[in-house]
């Protein structure tokens, strides 16, 4: 680990498989309910709205995005139905607390979920002291991840500095536009996690498949500055 990081008094997470590993399934509660959700409201079969489901996830970058442009969706309607899941599944993670408690300056949740999805899943990793806003789907105008427009308007919102923020994220794709406005990006590998057909990795300034170690050994690198 490399001076690179001295300067962040930002740093910003993204939620779903990032401050959680994959295997949990979390995540895999929630793809359930999209489709259910898909399903019911336009009258599809389960395969149906499984395929529309991706089709608009890849098209538009989050499938309620596609619902919203081509079948005017409500999102709290949806947001609602869907994460309307199981937290308590996520076990608390002391190692992600204390290394989160190790680094200097603000932290941020950005994601492409909810308020409430994210409050519940910081509470039950037991992290949820350390982030001082949220920047959800809502706040973006539903308007979802690696938009830069989107990413423009969070650094905006918050007064982030780029040059002196650090974002985390399971998705490549997603770093892109932090990487562009001047962030550092770490991307947080798992087994689990799908890259499109020749996606650049390129531009990620960390990789690693364990983020409480990684924290844990910034945090000990920044104290020693």
């Amino acid at each position: 680990m490399d001076n690179r990081l001295a300067h962040i008094d930002a740093w910003v997470f993204d939620l779903d498989n990032t401050l959680y590993p994959a295997s949990t399934n979390l995540f895999a509660q929630i793809d359930v309910r999209i489709k259910g959700f898909i399903a019911r409201t336009l009258s599809l079969s389960p395969d149906e709205a499984f395929t529309l489901q991706k089709k608009y996830y890849h098209e538009h970058g989050t499938s309620l995005r596609g619902l919203m442009m081509h079948h005017g969706v409500e999102p709290d309607e949806f947001l609602d139905y869907v994460h309307d899941i199981d937290h308590s599944v996520l076990p608390a993670n002391p190692a992600l607390e204390a290394a989160l408690a190790r680094l200097p300056g603000r932290k941020f949740v950005y994601t492409n979920g909810s308020t409430y999805h994210a409050e519940q899943t910081l509470k039950s990793l037991g992290i949820d002291r350390h982030f001082a806003e949220i920047f959800d789907i809502k706040a973006s105008r539903y308007i979802p991840k690696p938009d830069p427009g989107a990413f423009a308007e969070f650094i905006a919102q918050h007064v982030i500095a780029p040059e002196r923020a650090a974002m985390f994220e399971d998705l490549p794709r997603n770093l892109k536009p932090a990487v562009d406005l001047g962030m550092t990006a770490v991307w947080v590998r798992h087994p689990e996690t799908q890259l499109l057909p020749g996606e650049d990795t390129g531009h990620c300034h960390y990789v690693t498949d364990d983020l409480p170690a990684w924290l844990g050994d910034a945090g000990k690198t920044l104290s020693g500055l």
